[in-house]
């Protein structure tokens, strides 16, 4: 579980609740239902409206993972390779059948079942590449969707502040409750602000970076899947797959001897 985006976005709105306090505001004063079904309401509806039912189901269902979801490193994805052509190399590719029960990675067992079961090796990375493809498809619909709702957000802010102005002239002949009026005219166009900058776009940014870990992870397991089918030394591809992992996840050279 990785909940950057959760702490993000709550300490992000508590910030905001106590920099209304320390001003002397109300945060009450901000929560008008109106507008916030408004913005909220509309925002969501004109997202739907630009793409389909299958889109934005795939995106509402990806809001538990933006907000606790997380990505194993792809450095983790080394190790396991490696054991397993030390093995394949010792008793050939079939006594990897056994080895595989052990394996959590579920994109990494296919790969390496593809291999036990004598499938050609460009076979092989054609399949594990369309999934690829398939997931980074999925993932860039999902994000999609936040950064186009925050993109229409503070647009409907600003409809629901038109809105509330015009409520405000025709009140002219109340001056006791412009003051109350105006304000709440307000409260449409700081929700939508506030709204897509808060949560709309850090979610569509947050599985949009998901995605791309999620991504470079297969992509590391074809490599090493089609190491492991190739026969190549174990010591080779772990080298080889290091040389694939972002800098900070590189294991250090071993120290020379004095």
């Amino acid at each position: 579980m990785d909940p950057a985006t959760l702490i993000g976005v709550i300490v992000g709105l508590v910030i905001i609740v106590v920099a209304n306090l320390m001003e002397g505001g109300n945060p009450t004063s901000l929560l008008l239902v109106p507008p916030m079904l408004l913005v909220f309401g509309t925002t969501l509806m004109v997202t739907l409206a630009g793409g389909t039912m299958s889109d934005a189901k795939h995106a509402l269902g990806a809001l538990r993972t933006a907000f606790t979801g997380g990505v194993r490193p792809a450095g983790e994805v080394v190790p396991m390779v490696v054991a397993l052509a030390e093995k394949a190399r010792r008793e050939g590719l079939l006594a990897l059948e056994e080895e595989l029960k052990g394996v959590e990675d579920p994109f990494l067992v296919k790969g390496v079942t593809l291999a036990i079961d004598g499938t050609d090796p460009e076979e092989v990375r054609d399949i594990l590449e369309s999934e690829v493809h398939a997931v980074k498809a999925q993932g860039k619909h999902s994000a999609k969707f936040f950064a186009d709702a925050g993109a229409y957000a503070p647009t409907i802010g600003i409809i629901g502040t038109v809105m509330g102005l015009v409520h405000v002239l025709e009140n002219l002949a109340q001056p006791e409750e412009l003051g109350h009026l105006i304000a709440a005219a307000f409260i449409a166009t700081l929700w939508g602000v506030m709204s897509a900058n808060v949560i709309w776009l850090p979610i569509g940014n947050r599985l949009k970076r998901l995605t791309e870990l999620e991504a470079a992870r297969m992509e590391l397991v074809i490599e090493g899947v089609a190491a492991i089918q190739a026969g190549s030394n174990p010591r080779v591809i772990a080298q080889k797959l290091s040389s694939l992992l972002p800098a900070g996840e590189q294991a250090a050279p071993p120290a020379k001897a004095a």
